[in-house]
């Protein structure tokens, strides 16, 4: 069972359709995105082209959040999103910083927003940050694709 991670897409159709393309290319079996899609029509190249399931949270730029809830058919519509799939309870969220988020008793904790990659395990939690699949800000575009299975977590730049 293997799950496609990314964040900050910001509008990015090539580098989408990059992402959608590795994905599809790893069978992964869930897509989930830590929002800053940005425009409706971007979610156009997950529904369209993604061979499997994918959810997402909205992020700090997703100002068109009835248009991006009624593109993903309502796979995006909420800031926060608990779920479990592939034996993983997995906690998604755009931004780390804000609030108090309670992330006890999940196995991933999924964020976007810094456009940083960072993927750490703390006892037993993955933190995993994809840095930005739009490559916009820091010039640098990645994903990353987690095996739960073999438990592990790989960046790849798009």
């Amino acid at each position: 069972m293997v799950i496609g991670i990314l964040a900050d897409s910001h509008d990015n159709l090539p580098k989408l359709q990059k992402a959608v393309a590795l994905f599809n290319k790893k069978n992964v079996c869930l897509v989930l995105h830590a929002g800053d899609y940005i425009a409706p029509f971007s979610v156009g190249m997950l529904e369209k082209h993604l061979r499997c399931e994918y959810r997402g949270v909205y992020g700090n730029n997703d100002g068109e959040r009835d248009g991006l809830r009624a593109a993903s058919k309502g796979k995006i519509s909420t800031e926060t999103l608990a779920l479990e799939k592939c034996g993983k309870k997995i906690f998604l969220v755009h931004d780390l910083s804000k609030g108090h988020l309670d992330m006890s008793g999940y196995d991933i904790v999924i964020s976007g927003h810094t456009h940083e990659v960072e993927i750490r395990k703390d006892n037993r939690t993955w933190f995993i940050n994809p840095g930005e699949c739009g490559g916009w800000l820091k010039g640098r575009s990645s994903v990353v694709v987690f095996d739960a299975i073999a438990d592990t977590a790989k960046v790849h730049r798009l």
